[in-house]
């Protein structure tokens, strides 16, 4: 295939479009569907705007949130992480991160807080430097002066490729305590394939970033591979691992990830059927998705799409096929601009960041905002 790349802009535009743990798996770490209708979201869906909870946000791009119900949100382009009351949506600079270094899809990506925060205080971060894609940890420190409320970075993985395209970016703890990152191919499509290369994997790691035992290779922090750029993270209720990725000029696509699968980019796009590689089990033209962040609610993945400029719902059926339990249903079509994140907010509530400051949209009074959504 070839290497010109469409990503987040979307098709046709150049350059763009600790220790000992298992995996988790729906068969070790929750009970099995019982496939009553009661189980499982009803075929349509629907979406209410509760309320927008901030505005005026610089490039926004991770959000994380606090065990207090408070966000933190990364801006891609400044490099600082903002502190976001839940209720009033106040906004607090903890600081900036330093070594980052903006350009292209790359500059301070992903955020997540530490599965023990509580103890630790670590807010770990997904950032481009001059020299590659690194995930560090970072001691929040309230008690100090808005501004210095972040400790100096602790790099945990290094040697993530780099490039003006296809940083990937997402980083997200599971369900077993372990951080997962997507990467992307930076535009250089061969890394894909190249289980040597941390470009275009889903990785897994200790919180230290050491590889962890279960991982498909005992040295090696690689999880599943073929993957073009990976934006988006989220484990359903059984706590399979779903990642949504950016197509090139065809086919976008929501993947239910399996270790050590081959997801076969740049070999194939979409569903090929093809011997040796896994078939995404929901695909979209380019133009109607152009996919980042997805989260789990209310028995769906709900995938925020940036050219596309909608969230899509895609009902899982709850089965070992991988099936949808209907087609996938977009909403808010238009109504926000381009959508970078979603993250699940309790329940059936969802916290929806746009994307417009991101040179790539077109910018209204407002922008960037987080929404607060009901959903179903």
């Amino acid at each position: 295939m070839s290497a010109a790349c469409a990503s987040e802009a979307g098709s046709g535009s150049p350059g763009e479009r600790e220790g000992d743990a298992s995996p988790p798996s729906a068969s070790a770490s929750a009970p099995s569907p019982s496939g009553t209708p009661s189980d499982l979201p009803p075929a349509k869906g629907s979406v209410k705007v509760v309320s927008t909870l901030t505005e005026g946000l610089a490039s926004p791009w991770g959000l994380a949130a606090l065990p207090g119900g408070d966000l933190l949100v990364a801006s891609r382009d400044d490099a600082t992480i903002t502190l976001i009351d839940g209720e009033s949506g106040k906004k607090t600079l903890l600081g900036s991160v330093p070594g980052v270094s903006p350009g292209g899809e790359g500059g301070l990506l992903g955020l997540a807080v530490s599965s023990t925060f509580g103890a630790d205080r670590l807010v770990y971060a997904y950032f481009t430097t001059e020299s590659d894609n690194r995930i560090a940890r970072m001691l929040y420190e309230e008690r100090k002066p808005a501004g210095q409320q972040l400790g100096a970075p602790d790099t945990i993985l290094r040697g993530i490729p780099k490039g003006s395209i296809h940083n990937g970016g997402r980083i997200a703890f599971g369900p077993d305590r372990m951080l997962y990152a997507g990467t992307g191919e930076t535009g250089d499509t061969g890394l894909a394939q190249d289980k040597e290369s941390l470009g275009g994997k889903i990785l897994r790691m200790t919180p230290d970033g050491e590889p962890v035992h279960g991982n498909p290779e005992a040295d090696s922090v690689v999880y599943s591979y073929g993957h073009r750029n990976v934006q988006g993270l989220a484990w359903d209720g059984q706590k399979r691992l779903w990642a949504a990725e950016f197509g090139q000029n065809t086919w976008d696509e929501l993947n239910r990830i399996e270790p050590g699968g081959n997801y076969g980019w740049p070999e194939v796009e979409g569903e090929q059927g093809e011997k040796g590689f896994i078939d995404p089990v929901a695909q979209w033209k380019t133009e109607d998705a152009s996919p980042s962040g997805i989260a789990f609610a209310d028995g769906s993945i709900w995938m925020a799409g940036l050219r596309g400029e909608r969230l899509w719902r895609i009902p899982l059926s709850g089965t070992s096929e991988d099936e949808p339990l209907a087609a996938p249903q977009s909403f808010l079509d238009g109504e926000y601009g381009r959508l970078r994140t979603v993250l699940a907010a309790g329940e059936d509530r969802l916290w929806l960041v746009t994307s417009n400051t991101d040179g790539r949209g077109s910018p209204k009074q407002g922008d960037d905002r987080i929404v607060l959504l009901e959903v179903r």
